[in-house]
């Protein structure tokens, strides 16, 4: 199957932000995507406040309008990330969309990115997002896909629960930024890759140095073996590739670390989810 990972420079408006991404996925659809995935709050720019200010529910115009373009051009969407207004609460959240405009999935990002790098970052998630407490996964007629939220790729055992419940690939939409991007973004990919044993998937923004946050970009795939499939620039862009997931049980024949768990003296579970 193919996936398209749409790299776009954030606009300031939801409403400014769905044309763009309506002409990317056309792209996509003649690049011969199967799914795409948009970034990390490809509504908005990434700031507390305007997680405050465009914060919508469900069944926002922007989030229907995703999956009304899902059904039209009849491809899977991972619609990044949006700030979710949900019982008094605000979420980063993503939803999924299959071709027939179904959400299929919703991922409340579990791990808030609360940071402070003397010299370098600092930002607070915190401020505005309530965590969630999502393990997810959904199905599509290629295979069984994770869910996560940039921030969650930090913490492998997330990314265990996934694998342990039989996905092929784990999308990620996410917005690292200029101090951590060229220091962890490839090699967290690269490494929850070759740890699960998995496709990866991280589809960024652009950068866009007139924002507040700039973003690193380098929307990537990794495949079960840890290497990078392919990877773009910090420019506006589609990445298009093709995914064989005989390369997922391949690469777990050749080296079981599944199998070579040690069960007996640890687990990952879920605790009240």
């Amino acid at each position: 199957m193919k996936i398209s990972l749409l790299q776009l420079k954030t606009m300031a408006t939801p409403e400014e932000n769905i044309g763009k991404i309506k002409a990317m996925l056309q792209k996509a659809k003649k690049e011969g995507a199967d799914l795409a995935v948009l970034p990390e709050m490809c509504c908005c720019p990434y700031e507390n406040s305007a997680f405050v200010k465009y914060a919508m529910p469900a069944d926002a115009p922007f989030l229907k309008e995703l999956a009304e373009t899902a059904k039209e051009l009849g491809i899977y969407l991972v619609a990044g990330s949006v700030p979710l207004a949900s019982g008094g609460k605000i979420y980063n959240a993503s939803f999924v969309y299959d071709a027939e405009g179904k959400c299929i999935a919703k991922h409340r990002k579990t791990h808030l990115f609360d940071i402070n790098v003397p010299g370098g970052q600092y930002f607070m998630e915190s401020d505005t997002f309530t965590a969630g407490k999502d393990v997810t996964t959904f199905q599509t007629p290629w295979g069984k896909f994770g869910l996560i939220i940039c921030y969650d790729i930090r913490f492998p055992e997330l990314s265990r629960l996934l694998a342990l419940e039989g996905v092929q690939a784990i999308i990620v939409p996410a917005a690292f930024n200029m101090t951590t991007g060229p220091a962890h973004w490839e090699i967290s990919f690269r490494m929850r890759a070759l740890d699960q044993q998995v496709f990866m998937v991280g589809c960024a923004p652009a950068r866009d140095m007139n924002s507040s946050y700039h973003a690193w970009g380098h929307s990537i795939v990794t495949d079960p073996w840890g290497s990078v499939v392919e990877q773009l620039d910090e420019t506006e862009g589609i990445l298009t590739v093709e995914l064989d997931f005989e390369k997922v049980e391949k690469v777990r024949e050749q080296l079981p670390l599944l199998k070579h768990r040690r069960i007996d003296l640890y687990d990952v579970v879920t605790k009240g989810l």
